[in-house]
């Protein structure tokens, strides 16, 4: 097992590092006052490859591993988890398009997708579905050669302002397997959006909820076949946990970087902080969990990108290890600030709101734990979990 980055891993690493420090960082703070969505900075970022990383090179994606994905949001999400987990989500959506949109679909949108100059949303969760996702309301009927769409999402990334829509909407019986997936024109007509939340952290992405009102899609935008949506929706949950887990440690080390530096400049008693042996017990604990949570995440990526039978639990490990621990170092960093780390001149503040949404979506720590313990308890467990 070699836990060494090779020289294309290094390289898309470095390519990350430099655009983030350029585009992100400068910017990050006034983002997330002003509630900016920074599209032109995304489409920047598209040319160099980052609104397509893991989707089919046929569609202009870079067909990167999961692993190789998590290298670049990584150091996205040190300057900006916001953004950063925004370009997560689109690339989500975008690569369910290209791998299971039809032919002309994938011709015609994949290339705008991947190359950032169209930016897409993934609608999965409703008001009254959100853990309990297989149990949507949303519905499309078919109508001839169209699907008729009627329903609600709630909690959408990017909408209002993105160009697609992938939506997973109900055309069978109740339960997983009566869902299928349909990419959406952002601006069909019968589409309403409400308003912009007003939201904790993540300001720099717009979260609407959508309304679908007698929206006619065309058959041949549907994803796959019709019942496989639901089956669609878990393979991109588990790379989605990898993704925000990865956003969690990026935020980790910008705290943790941010800490280094403090302790190094304040001075008290006499002496720099850094000389302190309880904050060094501190830095080193915050460095080993980082460290730990980043291992876990390509462990996972590892596994997935194998498509090995117990990659989803992995992936859930990852993500509820990671999440929890990145909160608690950007935690720990603010606090290593005293009062300084509670004002808007530092960044603390915004990594700390940025990353506590992260133990919330792409499926609750709660609901890791309950996949995590699910396998536990399967027979000859102990021969999956090792």
């Amino acid at each position: 097992m070699n836990f060494e980055l090779n020289e294309d891993q290094l390289a898309y690493q470095k390519l990350a590092r430099d655009f983030a420090a350029k585009s992100l960082a400068p910017f990050a703070a006034e983002w997330d006052a002003n509630s900016v969505f920074p599209v032109e900075v995304l489409r920047e970022g598209g040319q160099l490859g980052f609104c397509g990383l893991y989707s089919p090179e046929s569609c202009g994606g870079l067909g990167l591993s999961r692993l190789d994905s998590a290298l670049v949001f990584e150091e996205l999400a040190a300057a900006d988890p916001s953004t950063a987990a925004f370009f997560t989500i689109h690339n989500m959506a975008t690569w369910m398009l290209c791998t299971w949109g039809q032919s002309a679909l994938t011709t015609e949108v994949g290339p705008k997708l991947t190359s950032g100059e169209c930016l897409a949303s993934y609608c999965l969760t409703e008001p009254d579905a959100g853990s309990d996702a297989a149990n949507l309301k949303t519905a499309a009927k078919r109508d001839g050669d169209d699907y008729i769409l009627n329903g609600s999402k709630a909690f959408i990334s990017g909408a209002g302002s993105t160009d697609w829509l992938v939506v997973m909407a109900r055309t069978g019986a109740p339960g997983a397997k009566g869902i299928t997936a349909f990419a959406v024109p952002a601006d069909a007509p019968g589409i309403r959006y409400g308003k912009k939340e007003d939201k904790m952290g993540w300001n720099s992405q717009p979260t609407r909820a959508i309304f679908f009102d007698q929206v006619r899609i065309p058959a041949t935008y549907r994803l796959g076949e019709e019942g496989e949506g639901f089956r669609i929706a878990m393979k991109g949950l588990d790379g989605g946990r990898i993704n925000i887990a990865t956003c969690s440690v990026g935020a980790a080390q910008g705290a943790l970087n941010a800490a280094q530096r403090y302790l190094g400049e304040r001075k008290q008693f006499g002496k720099a902080l850094a000389a302190f042996q309880a904050l060094q017990f501190r830095l080193a604990d915050m460095a080993t969990e980082l460290v730990a949570s980043r291992q876990m995440i390509r462990l996972a990526a590892s596994k997935l990108d194998a498509a090995a039978p117990d990659a989803s639990v992995y992936c859930a490990m990852a993500k509820r290890f990671a999440t929890d621990a990145g909160f608690n170092i950007c935690n720990d960093a603010l606090q290593l600030h005293g009062g300084y780390g509670y004002l808007r001149d530092y960044p603390l503040e915004r990594l700390l709101r940025d990353a506590r949404v992260h133990q919330i979506l792409e499926g609750t720590n709660e609901i890791m734990r309950v996949i995590i313990a699910r396998r536990l308890l399967e027979p000859d467990a102990t021969d999956h979990i090792r």
